[in-house]
């Protein structure tokens, strides 16, 4: 057997139906879609209507919802740091933020900054700049010798806002 002889076996691949190529091919005419009307045409979207009855993703109770003002925070617990500095990712006495944080792997997404939590333990003396942190991992935190600093982070998005404000003010002032 060679490489140009390779091939699926017999019947392994059926071919795609070609409807609407004439009555020679059984599927001509309609394409086997039945007779004229709305699901006979392209583009029919009637997924879940039910005739006109209360349809069912609209009859059953609804719970909770999606808060649009909530942060999004990568959350670090303090033993998968103590972990990372044990594997020689990151160094001790080491000042850690949302991007030291990230090339060691340890925070992921988090558009927000990140949130440092207190699960598991701390030994080594590490400083922290975070988007913010629950009391207990502060206290382990500075048991360990370390510091956390919280502070706001302001997103991208609304950094260019900011700026884009900035320079409408200015032009403004300029032309005045």
């Amino acid at each position: 057997m060679k490489l140009n002889e390779i091939r699926d076996n017999d019947g392994a691949r059926k071919g795609k139906m070609r409807v609407g190529r004439g009555i020679g091919s059984g599927k001509g005419k309609t394409a086997g879609r039945g007779q004229k009307g709305q699901k006979s045409r392209e583009g029919v979207s009637i997924a879940g209507f039910e005739g006109g009855q209360m349809p069912l993703h609209m009859r059953i109770p609804k719970r909770g919802f999606n808060n649009i003002f909530a942060k999004d925070h990568a959350e670090v617990n303090l033993g998968a740091i103590q972990k990372a500095v044990d594997a020689g990712k990151i160094e001790a006495g080491a000042s850690l933020d949302h991007a030291a944080l990230k090339a060691a792997g340890l925070a992921r997404g988090g558009k927000d900054g990140v949130r440092l939590l207190g699960k598991g333990e701390l030994t080594t003396k590490l400083s922290f700049t975070v988007a913010g942190a629950s009391k207990g991992a502060i206290e382990a935190v500075e048991k360990a010798g370390g510091s956390v600093s919280v502070i706001e982070v302001v997103p991208a998005a609304e950094k260019a806002k900011a700026k884009k404000g900035q320079t409408l003010a200015a032009k403004k002032a300029a032309h005045a």
